[in-house]
């Protein structure tokens, strides 16, 4: 049988360890495409580029096994151009990360790395996104790399739901600390921003965005919950935004109502 097409993509560039490390555990597994941002990218949402031209340099050698390519662009640039000028078919699976960094509860929305899975999951492509709750460059991923197997396999054998893809956070533990995979909820947060103001030596005033992290959510089904605690979390994602529960009563206002 031929090996599963994986495409693997991130938002911290190229060069980051934590796609070298998803690039090594995915070789295992089947033949390996990567297009990844050419530099950091995060915190860039589902952002296209629109406005300027996009690059796609090829990295890897000619006689390389694994074929890479960094894009000039946001990490949903690069799957965008992957699956339209680099593939040959549509990839098996798409795994984006391992992210720098938790993207648990609201971070979902920010997040470059989900975004880049979100993408695949819009063309048809079963995808998950992976983060470690370790901000550090050089962090460690040998604890996690068993983990990313086992749910990449069970994506690549079972598939996944109509519209969804995975959201997957590893706490930063040794792998014998870690107590197991929970299926979880997104948990209920919030950024509370704030901004540190100063000024050029021209007079001109500037920003730098800091902030807490406020989680909301006490119930101990969610992806926060669960790192806390030494799980991996694993959270289905949908792309369709319908706020399904609210239609019954939007129906219920005189919209259509011209008397008033």
């Amino acid at each position: 049988m031929n090996k599963p097409l994986i495409l693997i993509t991130n938002d911290d560039g190229i060069t980051a360890p934590g796609v070298r490390a998803l690039i090594q555990v995915m070789a295992e597994i089947g033949e390996v495409v990567v297009v990844a941002p050419d530099k950091p990218q995060s915190a860039m949402g589902h952002a296209i580029t629109i406005n300027s031209t996009l690059y796609l340099n090829k990295v890897s050698a000619a006689d390389a096994k694994i074929l890479e390519y960094s894009c000039s662009g946001t990490p949903v640039d690069a799957v965008k151009l992957a699956v339209n000028e680099i593939l040959h078919r549509k990839p098996d699976l798409c795994v984006s990360g391992i992210n720098h960094g938790s993207n648990c509860s609201i971070n979902v929305i920010y997040s470059g790395t989900m975004s880049a899975a979100v993408e695949a999951a819009i063309e048809g492509i079963p995808a998950i996104g992976f983060s470690l709750l370790d901000y550090d460059w050089n962090a460690n991923f040998e604890p996690v790399k068993g983990f990313v197997r086992k749910i990449a396999l069970e994506v690549l054998k079972n598939g996944l739901p109509v519209g969804t893809l995975l959201n997957v956070n590893f706490p930063k533990l040794e792998t014998s600390q870690i107590k197991g995979i929970k299926i979880c909820r997104q948990a209920k947060a919030m950024w509370a921003e704030k901004f540190d103001k100063r000024t050029t030596p021209y007079g001109k005033d500037y920003y730098w965005l800091t902030g807490e992290f406020v989680n909301q959510d006490s119930g101990e089904d969610t992806d926060f919950w669960a790192l806390e605690n030494g799980y991996v979390s694993v959270v289905p994602v949908q792309f369709d935004l319908t706020a399904h529960h609210a239609m019954q009563t939007l129906n219920s206002w005189k919209l259509n109502d011209t008397s008033n």
